[in-house]
């Protein structure tokens, strides 16, 4: 099938190309009445005679035969040209300069022939190729030879070279010729020099002057003006021919029916004898082959890009279904997309919505409320799907989220989790509102059940899974509240009996993430990165605020762990504004906060692990040593050499409950 498709492409580029090559034309075409001859240049298109009748050549192109059998080109009203020859088959005008002697050295150029003047002429659709500049400067006092450091100019005595009597005011100054591929500069004159002339000079046959500059003498210089300068009209004839012959019509009557053999002359495809009808056709082909080229390219370059995406999309859709079919049994059910649409009512109810994707509220056929993530976009050739089901998909914990099964189908993708009627943990710590408010024994038990569902994920599976992104959002809560911890998405699988893990960049959320993530030196990777982000989820719960908070009442409390434990130390009682607090509720949060405190120890290696957190958790506070002063990354640069990890980070960021990650690279300063 691939085959057949690459042969269809390019049988489509071969037409493409056909009709390219067919559009191009040339000024070849011969019209008996309208050729004619001036001494010995013969005239005919697209030039013309201002005594030839108005269909023949074109207006552009008109010059003037004088009665000494000269032909004469205007590029303005006063520049006069000769024109010295003009040749149809490499489509080259040469003409020079009337003033411009061919026994006199000393004759100079009356028009400064410049690229402007070029460009506002009548004849500007002619172009020039290979070309010098020549620049005539007159000094009064003698130049070194090698004074122009990017240019050559060669000085000569005038009187003895060109044998010419100069005015006594002249005869004190000297004349030099600049050769040059640049413009020049009047800074890069010497003082007491002026510019009488510039004028462009054609190079011929790759022989220029400044090629020669070692034995180049002003005659040299004289004999290119006298040569003369050239212009092109090739690409004038092969974009206008057809035009001309159809409009004059020029096209031969007489019978000579025939087309010649395909010739080319300086890349310009050529058509001998033209007949009208043909030139008729010629016309229609010109004024519709952008139409052809619609027909043919349009689908084409469309082709193409959906061949280009899909062979993207199909890769990551490989991947998957190459992981899936690894898994065996133990996968959750595979439902279709149409299934999909069913359990979300064609996707009626959305709950959230996050850089991977949107979250839908859905019903079970069995009846059972489901929440549908369906994914969007991924930059991780489907890698966020895989940590999903490879993770959740294969263990089942009271306080992990249970993942009911899962929708691969071509481009879509689609995960079904059991649905937490309660939506996640921010809306609880973080809402002013008195029904968003939780208990501080009902906080308690949220915490622990978190703990227990972290601590399986490390040593509960026959892998270790490291989770990477524990925070409020991502503990959500059923009709019980008994908490869950959800999305998996940049989660990592790795050897119960590997310590240690090998990360190519830092993964998490800012506020969250282990300094062992961002510095170098700190320690290495592993799960006490999980049990970081679960102390500043504890000191979150604790204080029922953000951890950093640029609009506390005192610079002191902006960031909540240092305040915190500063309290702590000094014996002070810390009030977090709850109404008739018992003494109970107290010893809680300040249980939860010492064990916060342990967990979000700068170095890994002071951290405890989850399972002894537990212990601390169920432990009375009484029994809990306050640990050293956790430091923040400001202070760690400034105490210690560290280098900071280089390595792009994928950090998320939440906004709405069941709302996914927003992940975006950043690199660290």
């Amino acid at each position: 099938m691939m085959n057949c498709y690459r042969y269809l492409l390019l049988v489509v580029v071969i037409v493409l190309e056909v009709f390219l090559l067919v559009r191009h034309h040339s000024c070849i075409a011969h019209n008996n009445d309208c050729n004619s001859f001036c001494g010995e240049i013969s005239i005919r298109l697209p030039f013309r005679l201002r005594t030839d009748p108005e269909n023949c050549g074109y207006k552009s192109f008109e010059l003037e035969c004088e009665e000494n059998h000269k032909t004469v080109l205007y590029l303005s009203s006063s520049a006069r040209y000769y024109v010295r020859e003009i040749n149809y088959t490499s489509f080259g005008i040469r003409f020079v300069d009337t003033c411009v002697q061919k026994d006199n050295c000393s004759s100079l150029p009356l028009y400064p022939l410049t690229q402007h003047l070029l460009d506002s002429s009548n004849m500007s659709d002619l172009y020039s190729e290979n070309t010098e500049e020549l620049v005539f400067v007159r000094c009064v006092n003698p130049v070194a030879q090698d004074y122009f450091e990017y240019y050559w100019m060669r000085s000569y005595e005038y009187i003895s070279f060109c044998n010419y009597s100069a005015s006594h005011s002249l005869k004190n100054e000297y004349s030099y010729v600049v050769v040059s591929w640049e413009n020049i500069r009047v800074s890069d004159l010497e003082n007491l020099c002026r510019i009488e002339k510039t004028m462009l000079h054609t190079t011929w046959d790759y022989k220029s002057l400044l090629s020669n500059r070692h034995n180049l003498t002003y005659k040299d210089v004289h004999d290119s003006l006298l040569f003369g300068f050239q212009l092109s009209f090739h690409d004038f004839c092969c974009n206008h021919h057809c035009k001309i012959e159809v409009d004059r019509q020029s096209c031969p009557s007489i019978n000579i029916w025939f087309l010649s053999l395909f010739k080319y002359y300086s890349n310009c495809l050529t058509f001998i004898c033209l007949p009208f009808f043909i030139c008729k056709l010629c016309c229609v082909y010109t004024g519709a082959h952008h139409v052809l080229l619609f027909i043919f390219g349009g689908p084409f370059v469309t082709g193409f890009l959906i061949y280009k995406w899909r062979r993207r999309h199909l890769s990551m859709y490989d991947n998957i279904e190459e992981f899936l079919q690894t898994q065996g049994d133990f996968m959750p059910i595979r439902y279709s997309y149409s299934d999909i649409k069913k359990i979300t009512k064609n996707f009626k109810d959305k709950l959230g919505q996050g850089g991977y994707g949107t979250v839908y509220k859905g019903r079970l056929r069995s009846g059972r409320l489901a929440a549908i993530k369906l994914l969007g976009n991924s930059k991780t050739n489907g890698q966020d799907f895989i940590n999903e089901v490879g993770t959740i998909g294969t263990i089942h914990h009271v306080n992990v989220v249970k993942l009911i099964g899962f929708c691969v189908q071509g481009l879509k993708r689609a995960l079904v989790y059991e649905f937490m009627p309660n939506g996640s943990l921010d809306k609880y710590l973080f809402s002013s509102e008195i029904n968003n408010s939780i208990s501080t024994e009902k906080m308690y038990e949220i915490s622990l059940g978190v703990a227990h569902g972290i601590e399986y994920l490390h040593r509960g599976c026959a892998m270790q899974i490291l989770h990477f992104d524990i925070k409020p959002h991502n503990i959500l809560l059923d009709e019980n509240f008994v908490p869950k911890v959800s999305d998996f998405g940049i989660a990592k699988l790795c050897d119960t009996k590997n310590t240690v893990v090998s990360l190519t960049g830092a993964r998490g959320t800012i506020g969250y993430m282990a300094p062992e993530l961002f510095y170098r030196h700190i320690g290495e990777v592993s799960f006490k990165a999980d049990v970081y982000s679960f102390g500043m989820l504890l000191m979150e719960m604790a204080g029922r605020r953000k951890n950093l908070n640029a609009f506390a009442n005192h610079s002191s409390q902006i960031y909540f762990p240092t305040w915190a434990y500063e309290q702590f130390r000094k014996g002070k009682y810390i009030d977090f504004g709850e109404v008739d607090a018992t003494e109970e509720q107290n010893r809680i949060t300040k249980k939860i906060i010492v064990v916060a405190l342990w967990c979000i120890q700068l170095k890994p290696d002071n951290r405890p692990p989850m399972h002894r957190v537990i212990e601390m958790l169920e432990q009375d506070v009484e029994s809990l040593e306050l640990p050293p002063k956790p430091l923040l990354s400001s202070q760690v640069i400034e105490d210690e050499d560290i280098e900071i990890d280089e390595h792009p980070i994928e950090i998320r960021d939440f906004t709405n409950d069941y709302s996914d990650s927003i992940s975006l690279l950043v690199d660290v300063e």
